[in-house]
């Protein structure tokens, strides 16, 4: 097929983009093209478009946007902006790619969802645990019946973002109005991971807890109020009757900090990662397993399968964004559809809502229209 051209909303030389989307397209420069990139300063645009070695740099995402070689739009800024540029976008016939969040909240992911619909064009969400190798092979060792039926499953992270210090450029992480927080960030990216290799949740419990109630912005010597939580707690059940507990802490642990056990009658799987980083949709896992008469896990390898045309050696941060792209340039191909598009997002904002109402009315929600 030919080649998909791309276009960067966002791509400065130091942001996510420059160390995620970037090198994950690179890897796969036999199906993808990356021909645009714009930021807000045409002296940026240009600086990142010629380390990254892209044609078109631009200073307003509606050149981007126009830019007859541009087939995809990829939006990764700060996701106070992402309507307006998503909507951009899909007024303009392109196919897009959206960070996760899709919206600050329900209302308007509702409402970007409604106009992808209505634009019928292709659309991702930036969900990419599901696409991890390891949770891949998870999800298939679980299908395969490698630990018999699946009793429970436990998940504890740390998301690294939501400690004790900031600088001003994240410190809009800390306002829950802007919608980028513990749970909308690394909880979901953890619970896609879950749902996407057990099944989705029939039924949720949550305790969401501002445990620091200011942050100090190191870079300004001031300190902020904290309005989002930083204390992450989810006890569920999942559709398969199987237990769910996680709990997502703000900052890092000097211990552990990314652990999922799942286990079942008849085995046990176990995913790590060394380091602080327990965000795992961009973490290094190891997989672990015992079944049987095994009296401990030993580690399993993942089939090289499972990498498909992303090379093995590319690094973890941007290994699970290039295997979703890897997955869209097959649905392009083939018209399959195999990456979740805006309505899988709308699904995991309503979660978002159901946590969050669980938590506040302590009791037991119903995620409305969830999808696995």
């Amino acid at each position: 097929m030919n080649k998909i051209g791309v276009g960067i909303i966002g791509a400065s030389s130091r942001g996510w983009a420059a160390i995620s989307h970037v090198p994950a397209l690179k890897a796969l420069s036999d199906y993808y093209d990356l021909r645009a990139i714009s930021t807000t300063r045409q002296e940026s645009a240009e600086l990142a478009a010629k380390e990254f070695d892209v044609p078109a740099a631009y200073d307003d995402h509606r050149d981007l946007i126009a830019d007859p070689g541009v087939d995809l739009v990829v939006v990764a800024v700060k996701v106070t902006h992402h309507h307006a540029l998503v909507s951009a976008a899909l007024e303009a016939g392109k196919m897009v790619y959206s960070e996760w969040p899709l919206g600050v909240d329900l209302r308007e992911a509702a409402d970007l969802a409604q106009r992808a619909r209505a634009a019928g064009v292709r659309t991702v969400i930036g969900l990419q645990a599901r696409f991890s190798p390891v949770v891949r092979h998870v999800r298939d060792l679980i299908a395969d019946g490698y630990v018999g039926r699946v009793l429970g499953t436990t998940l504890t992270g740390s998301g690294v973002s939501w400690g004790p210090e900031t600088d001003r450029a994240h410190a809009y992480i800390f306002d829950a109005a802007n919608g980028a927080t513990l749970l909308t960030a690394a909880g979901v990216h953890a619970l896609e991971a879950v749902n996407h290799a057990l099944g989705d949740l029939a039924g949720v419990s949550a305790n969401l807890v501002v445990g620091r109630e200011e942050v100090r912005v190191v870079d300004e010597g001031t300190t902020i109020p904290v309005t989002t939580a930083d204390q992450l707690s989810v006890i569920g059940t999942l559709d398969s009757g199987a237990a769910l507990s996680l709990f997502y802490r703000g900052g890092f642990s000097r211990g552990d900090n990314l652990r999922w056990e799942i286990n079942g009658t008849e085995g046990d799987l176990v995913l790590t990662a060394a380091g602080v980083n327990g965000n795992l949709q961009v973490a290094d896992l190891k997989l672990e397993g015992g079944r049987g008469a095994d009296t401990a896990v030993a580690e399993i390898t993942v089939p090289d399968h499972y990498f498909g045309p992303v090379p093995r050696a590319l690094a973890a941060l941007p290994q699970n964004v290039a295997q979703t792209y890897a997955f869209l340039a097959k649905d392009v191909r083939d018209g399959t559809e195999t990456v979740p598009g805006f309505d899988h997002a709308l699904s995991r904002h309503r979660l978002v809502e159901a946590i969050e109402r669980a938590s506040r009315t302590g009791s037991v929600q119903v995620p409305a229209d969830s999808a696995a």
